[in-house]
């Protein structure tokens, strides 16, 4: 950091500095005391802090509360808003298209896990170097507070009528863990010093990052290691299948069970993390 008014950025073997008003955005149109708000300002600090470089970083997202977010950091980046569950779809071509770009995808609990959950699932499998930040309050926020897929058992919506949620949650971090996450992250909007070391540790890793962000209640941050792709116990060995020759493919994973990743795959370098952040989001 050249000093509290610039930031020096590292790129193809040469500096530049930015100020720090590159790393931000428009102001936020969204409801005063909102989480979503919170973590764009802990993703501003992690940005400023390791340095990003704006003009190599993509933003996207789906629809909904949570993916307005990329309007409001890195005024100086491309942003694009996908379909409502369709954001990883955009993020896969993005990447095959530019594999140099840092991506960043900001999805809601009702964008990520009710009409995107195939969708993201797919991401994890196919290891896209991204990172996925969910913003999780558990209601469709933009539409009258119905219930989302992450909706605590046994809730109430915040209205008159305050019907009770008497369907089970999907846990995303497990998810993201059996669709082959390496790394899986959950956190709180209003602990700051949990998650802006966590978002850092995402965006500094060129790797498979998924993130989920939650406002809706403080959880302890987990992080759980599995086996790297084609090392575990799902292996097969001399799959027939050919790999499209992307940047970074490789035919094999391990030299004891070699492994054909599937067309579209991407791979990482040895020590790379997949992060899923649940961000709980106050409503």
């Amino acid at each position: 950091m050249a000093n509290e008014a610039t930031i020096t950025i590292q790129s193809n073997g040469s500096s530049f500095s930015l100020p720090t008003v590159a790393f931000q955005g428009l102001p936020s149109t969204l409801c005063k005391g909102c989480g979503h708000n919170s973590i764009t300002s802990y993703l501003i600090e992690a940005c400023k802090s390791i340095a990003v470089n704006p003009y190599y970083t993509v933003k996207l997202s789906g629809i909904g509360c949570s993916s307005k977010t990329p309007a409001y950091f890195l005024g100086a980046s491309h942003g694009f808003n996908a379909l409502h569950g369709r954001m990883p779809s955009v993020a896969t071509g993005a990447l095959l298209a530019n594999h140099k770009l840092v991506c960043i995808g900001i999805s809601g609990d009702g964008d990520t896990a009710n009409i995107g959950m195939g969708q993201f699932k797919h991401a994890c499998r196919r290891n896209v170097p991204m990172v996925y930040i969910v913003e999780d309050n558990g209601c469709y926020g933009l539409t009258k507070g119905q219930f989302s897929a992450t909706a605590d058992l046994n809730s109430h919506l915040r209205r008159a009528t305050g019907e009770a949620n008497t369907v089970p949650p999907f846990d995303l971090c497990m998810e993201a863990l059996v669709g082959g996450a390496s790394f899986v992250a959950r956190s709180f909007a209003g602990d700051k010093k949990q998650l802006v070391p966590l978002l850092k540790a995402a965006l500094a890793t060129r790797a498979r990052h998924y993130s989920t962000s939650s406002a809706r209640a403080s959880r302890s941050t987990t992080s759980t290691a599995r086996p790297r792709a084609g090392t575990g116990p799902r292996s097969t060995k001399n799959r027939s299948r050919k790999s499209a020759s992307y940047p970074g493919c490789r035919r094999s994973r391990s030299s004891r069970r070699p492994v054909s990743p599937p067309a579209c795959s991407f791979t990482t370098a040895p020590g790379s993390r997949f992060v899923l952040f649940t961000m709980m989001s106050t409503t």
